[in-house]
């Protein structure tokens, strides 16, 4: 063997078990004699040797609901992003339908909700099923209109 450096942890051979009774590691390969961790494809995981592991000993965070609604929301600045780019035509109703054609809403979602961040310049008719006080406000003020869905 040739040795490139005179450090002896790199130098070390990894130690061959179960190769006779004169390598110290012959036999039971250090194993010990019989149970679980003598055989071979045995892990006990999580197991801390009778203290209570890590994962019940951490408290329980949070559940999912199962029956929640996804609700897609949408701001009035996204709303002009859309039409200055011209994905959007305002001559169009816009609903959730159209937005989920265009793939600008998760087609998950089973409901639409408008949101009043930003700007809105141009006048646009929404069709939605929820929308906050500021985003009716906005569009109120410039001609358009919300049409809400009960």
């Amino acid at each position: 063997m040739i040795k490139l450096n005179n450090r002896p942890k790199l130098n070390k051979s990894k130690i061959r078990v179960g190769r006779g009774i004169g390598s110290g590691k012959g036999k039971t390969s250090g194993r010990g004699v019989k149970g679980q961790k003598s055989r071979s494809g045995v892990a006990i995981k999580s197991f801390e040797g009778g203290q209570m592991p890590l994962y019940r000993r951490l408290p329980k965070r949070g559940f999912k609901t199962f029956n929640k609604e996804n609700i897609a929301i949408l701001n009035l600045e996204k709303i002009q992003s859309f039409i200055n780019k011209k994905t959007i035509s305002t001559s169009e109703v816009l609903n959730s339908f159209s937005l989920k054609k265009l793939k600008l809403i998760n087609k998950n979602s089973k409901k639409l909700k408008i949101l009043g961040t930003g700007e809105i310049k141009d006048k646009i008719n929404i069709e939605a099923d929820l929308a906050s006080k500021s985003a009716l406000e906005k569009l109120e003020k410039i001609g358009g209109s919300i049409q809400l869905k009960k």
